[in-house]
């Protein structure tokens, strides 16, 4: 039998959707639900397998390997295991510099 995890969004990365699906519909509404419903779809894989995907190589990089993504083209949605929860903290668009955003959300936590 499959181990099942539990998945829990972060405020952060239900606000990254949020924004993401507005600014789609403001164009096309109906590839805005599209989108959302592909996400969400794949997001659900995290259920069973959240292991299967690869560490973040930016943060592998830097020696920090507890944050995994998954890929729906072109976002990337980036989530922590723990225990039998996983955590997807960000949902970011994949053409733009991730290391800056992430580096500008972690120092805005510690501050």
């Amino acid at each position: 039998m499959k181990k099942e995890y539990t998945v829990t969004w972060a405020s952060t990365a239900e606000n990254d959707l949020s924004k993401i699906i507005t600014y789609l519909a403001q164009s096309s509404p109906d590839n805005a639900l599209k989108i959302l419903q592909k996400i969400k779809k794949d997001v659900s894989n995290l259920y069973y397998s959240p292991e299967k995907y690869r560490i973040a190589p930016e943060l592998y990089d830097q020696g920090i390997m507890h944050y995994r993504e998954l890929i729906v083209s072109p976002w990337r949605i980036l989530y922590r295991i723990a225990d039998s929860t996983v955590y997807v903290l960000s949902v970011l668009d994949s053409r733009q510099n991730i290391e800056d955003i992430l580096l500008k959300r972690f120092t805005k936590h510690i501050l």
